[in-house]
């Protein structure tokens, strides 16, 4: 580094192999406010960290791998702080060029990437000081990602209370998900919370192949979605208890759906039996997922109705067991539940329907948009 620049960042103008003054480098605090500001965001913390939750949008560049960290982290507690720094050190120069020789190289002079870690620390701010000696105009996100996560629950706590919400309830198999879906076609605002729970908040709930996020992850993509909605507009949004799946919704959001106004799909038994076979069919490939999944009934239903429904199972009979899973266990819960998640339940607007066909639910869609 030629004399003059510091070790703290690089001093304005001053870069590898240019001369002084060339280059106008910023160097304030950056917010979270700041940054649609930037190029790229980029996330210097471990794969496993970033895997967790991450600011929407941000690129995974870890300047210490998973386990990378573990022994920096050991090192630290098990011979001195200087052996770790020193080990660590040489760990962070390593990767933070291999990230300039590859994913870097063709970035331009005004490329402006914000770099952050866990709380705006050594992490980020190494990244930072040899991306400002190239030239970059880089930038470390004050507080880190501790700094965003504030922020996610500031805004929820802010914005979830502004929404003008109406819920979507009905009894299980009534489409619900799918006329939201539907409804988003045609130009509404939906809050699809199943889509971002990756649940569809059932016992039967899970989606193969797909895990649920963390409740940090989502969380963000909460307070993603909801910073988009128009809020003079009405936001759509399902019936949904306090859990999806192993998620819970934030309160401020569980709280402004409980009071908010209702429409309730009044959908007939043969039609939602025909909406479940169809969208549950892949049940019926693997007898034994569904027994497990069935199993967590064990203390609600008797053993003579599990016993049934496990025969079933077992000879792939899906529509006598949906049936029954229906009459026995959802619609009694429903019935009994519904009042305690919905203070303006009593008050709902009803739309019967006999056809949850893919062309009954486009039409449903309409029927219920156009309701005032």
């Amino acid at each position: 580094m030629r004399k003059g620049c510091e070790s703290n960042g690089i001093r304005h103008g001053c870069s590898v192999g240019e001369k002084p003054g060339a280059v106008a480098l910023s160097h304030k605090p950056t917010t979270v406010e700041d940054l649609p500001a930037f190029s790229v965001i980029i996330d210097a913390r471990s794969p496993a960290e970033y895997a967790l939750d991450h600011i929407p949008g941000a690129i995974n560049c870890p300047v210490l791998d998973d386990e990378e960290r573990r022994v920096v982290g050991t090192t630290y507690v098990q011979v001195s702080a200087f052996e770790a720094r020193k080990m660590g050190a040489a760990m962070v120069a390593r990767n933070i060029a291999h990230h300039l020789d590859t994913q870097f190289r063709g970035q331009p002079r005004e490329w402006r990437p914000l770099v952050y870690c866990w709380r705006g620390g050594m992490r980020s701010g190494s990244f930072v000081n040899v991306m400002r000696m190239v030239g970059w105009d880089a930038q470390q996100l004050q507080g880190g990602y501790k700094a965003w996560r504030a922020h996610v629950v500031q805004q929820l706590a802010q914005r979830a209370p502004q929404l003008c919400l109406k819920v979507l309830c009905g009894p299980t198999g009534s489409a619900k998900t799918q006329v939201l879906r539907a409804m988003e076609r045609q130009g509404q605002q939906v809050l699809d919370l199943e889509a971002l729970a990756v649940h569809r908040g059932s016992v039967l709930g899970d989606i193969p192949g797909q895990p649920q996020p963390s409740q940090k992850a989502f969380e963000t993509a909460l307070m993603d979605h909801i910073a988009r909605f128009d809020l003079a507009r009405t936001v759509w949004v399902e019936a949904e208890s306090r859990r999806i799946g192993k998620l819970t919704l934030p309160e401020p959001l569980h709280a402004r759906l409980r009071e908010s106004p209702v429409v309730e799909i009044a959908a007939t038994l043969p039609a939602r039996m025909a909406y479940l076979l169809r969208d549950y069919a892949w049940l019926g490939d693997d007898p034994q997922l569904l027994i497990d999944k069935l199993s967590g009934l064990s203390e609600l239903l008797p053993k003579e109705t599990l016993a049934q429904w496990r025969t079933w199972a077992q000879q792939h009979e899906l529509a006598p067991l949906l049936e029954s899973l229906l009459l026995r266990h959802y619609d009694p819960l429903y019935a009994r539940s519904q009042g305690r998640h919905l203070e303006r339940l009593e008050q709902a607007q009803r739309v019967d329907t006999d056809d949850l066909s893919p062309e009954g639910i486009d039409a449903l869609a309409q029927r219920i948009a156009s309701l005032h």
